[in-house]
């Protein structure tokens, strides 16, 4: 679950991929006009013609424990770190390098540490986010790292999703293709919030390129054997991903759905106090990524009484009934479900020798 003020890193400015866009394009990807995105928009015939192109990438991280009750990523990371796993991270291109994000909040258990800080202006996890990123980055700079994975759990059903900042990140759009081409033990999303730079705050981004994927759901607090494993296995289809792009794996052109985010919904509330007066309907708990229509069941009053969604078109919930957004008085977040057609993808300047992609 992702809490965007856990790992606070502003000022910045994030590294991306130059692409063959239209200026159309180009200029709806801008961060100035971030908000004229459009619903049904599409990608040219022009860009499916064209070739993404970056160099290798020999720096990738895998960081679990950014918030210390999500435990399929902290066991994980500790059992890399101790040593008894960590052939699992190695490729012939290059050596993942495991990293616990936050200690202090991964040995008290808790989403976010509740010890006190080192001044009142400097939270713990103001502190850990400066230290990740003169350790990571700095963010934005040619010396950050190439790749960041981190790992995250959620309460909501979400299976195994990808979570991205940019429609345009081809690299991960065709990673996305790759897992959902290969998983095995759940499904694949993928979630983009298409955010300016300067307000993406994740751990994620400190490196040159980066995504977390979240697995669900799983309550915090507990390990359960086949979410470890489903996480197990994104992280090795993610790895291997990377591998066959730095050996010159030609990643022919491809179609992948992706949710972008809308707004968020909050529970239903008493006017005056505030306190919850419902929660998540039955029909519609745990059914994240299944389209929402106007009518629809959305909640349930503590009294019996079902509210029905008021929106205007059909939406796609997820994050539904996330445990961790509760404090941030939000049921779920809604997305609009958009295809996008990725160009071709090749290492530039690689090590060659590999064949075909998917």
């Amino acid at each position: 679950m992702r809490l965007y003020n856990t790992v606070e890193l502003r000022g910045y400015t994030a590294i991306t991929d130059t692409v063959h866009l239209s200026e159309r394009e180009a200029e709806r990807h801008s961060e100035h006009n971030y908000s004229k995105l459009r619903v049904r928009e599409r990608y040219s015939s022009q860009m499916d013609r064209s070739m993404a192109c970056s160099p290798p990438l020999s720096r990738v991280v895998v960081s679990g424990g950014t918030h210390g009750n999500e435990l399929a990523g902290v066991c994980l990371v500790k059992e890399w770190l101790r040593g008894d796993s960590a052939p699992c991270l190695e490729r012939s291109s290059f050596t993942a390098q495991p990293l616990l994000a936050n200690p202090r909040a991964t040995e008290q258990g808790v989403q976010n540490t509740t010890l006190a800080p080192p001044s009142p202006s400097d939270p713990y996890e103001l502190v850990r986010a400066r230290e990740l990123d003169s350790l990571l980055g700095p963010k934005g700079s040619d010396e950050a790292v190439d790749f960041i994975c981190d790992l995250h759990n959620t309460t909501a059903n979400m299976g195994a999703s990808l979570i991205l900042y940019s429609l345009s990140d081809y690299f991960c759009l065709h990673m996305l293709h790759h897992l959902q081409t290969h998983m095995q033990l759940a499904p694949v999303y993928c979630v983009v919030f298409e955010e300016p730079p300067s307000a993406a705050y994740s751990l994620d981004t400190i490196g040159k390129r980066g995504l977390a994927l979240e697995v669900g759901p799983l309550p915090h607090g507990l390990v359960r054997a086949d979410v470890l494993s489903q996480m197990s296995e994104g992280v090795k289809l993610i790895l291997d991903f990377i591998d066959l792009f730095n050996r010159g794996t030609l990643f022919p052109p491809c179609q992948v759905e992706v949710y972008r985010k809308l707004e968020g919904l909050d529970f239903p509330r008493e006017l005056q106090s505030g306190e919850l007066n419902g929660t998540v309907h039955p029909e519609r708990q745990d059914r994240d990524f299944r389209v929402l229509n106007p009518g629809d069941p959305l909640f349930l009053r503590f009294d019996g009484e079902t509210v029905r969604f008021k929106g205007e078109r059909p939406v796609y919930p997820f994050f539904i009934n996330e445990a961790a957004y509760y404090e941030k008085k939000l049921a779920l977040w809604t997305a609009e479900r958009v295809s996008v057609s990725v160009p071709a993808l090749r290492v530039r300047g690689g090590l060659g020798g590999a064949g075909g992609g998917d």
